[in-house]
């Protein structure tokens, strides 16, 4: 059991609800794929995925948690510590929320947001994810889950594409693994399994990237992105927009902003609004 998660959960399914209730105009049509039946039928999902987000097919995902909102699912991100779980996902009457354990690093949040949008995707109404992508048995429906996230974030072609230049280029294996966990916002764990399942590497060279540590001198010296994706406090752009628009027409007051906005803002952050006279106190929605 996660009871911090499951409280943040559905603290956060009531919050979105009542603020696209009250501003969005359009809701994203939510598109229910086939649930996967294999580990191909997993790779074909995400590749399904990737053109609902509006991805090419060998771009790296980034921003995810941006462009899954377009289809409807609002991520969060809360530092619960390391007993709490992965991430957890709930189907509301129209889209869904996503909880993601910000005490993970940058790569294990993403990966936890390209399962959590699995299970959203493939209709599953509610799910609490412990441990995500240690899953072994690609007959266990989280381990297919866990393999459509590693195709979400890290495409075959792409991969296949990125792995051969870096190689033309006399790139030595521990650079390579540091360019493309870069390139790819994925910790290297996630990185070696998924060489290892499109056949790009053997168990032995799975084992020494899973060894490899990105240092302050790689950053300086190979140029790289530092992601910061999901950390925590995080949430949604669409969400915290929709407030301040509840704010700016007098709908919510100041307390009740912050409140939505998990305390994260003080009122002091709001924007400023025209005085307004005592009796429209009764407008506020509380």
């Amino acid at each position: 059991m996660s009871p911090a998660i499951d409280r943040l959960i559905e603290l956060a399914a009531r919050n979105v609800e009542f603020v696209t209730s009250r501003t969005v105009k359009a809701w994203p049509k939510s598109r229910v794929l086939d649930r996967p039946s294999s580990a191909s039928d997993a790779e074909d999902a995400a590749a399904e995925a990737r053109k609902l987000i509006g991805l090419a097919p060998a771009k790296p995902a980034l921003s995810l948690s941006t462009e899954v909102a377009k289809l409807g699912l609002f991520t969060f991100s809360f530092d619960m510590g390391a007993d709490a779980a992965d991430a957890a996902s709930i189907l509301l009457e129209e889209g869904g929320v996503a909880i993601v354990n910000g005490s993970l690093r940058v790569g294990r949040r993403r990966l936890a947001l390209a399962h959590e949008l699995g299970h959203y995707l493939f209709a599953d109404e509610y799910n609490i994810d412990w441990r995500i992508s240690e899953h072994q048995n690609d007959d266990v429906w989280e381990a297919r889950l866990d393999r459509f996230g590693r195709a979400l974030l890290l495409p075959q072609h792409g991969l296949k594409a990125d792995l051969s230049c870096l190689k033309a280029e006399g790139s030595d294996l521990r650079t390579t693994a540091i360019k493309l966990a870069s390139g790819y916002q994925v910790d290297m764990s996630t990185l070696a399994r998924r060489l290892v399942e499109l056949e790009l590497i053997d168990q032995k060279d799975a084992g020494f990237i899973r060894s490899v540590r990105t240092t302050k001198a790689d950053i300086i010296e190979h140029n790289l992105v530092v992601p910061q994706e999901l950390e925590a406090p995080h949430l949604p752009d669409p969400y915290v927009k929709g407030i301040l628009t509840l704010y700016r027409n007098a709908v919510v007051s100041a307390a009740r902003a912050t409140d939505l906005l998990f305390d994260t803002w003080s009122e002091d952050d709001l924007p400023e609004v025209p005085q307004l006279p005592e009796s429209s106190i009764w407008k506020f929605v509380s």
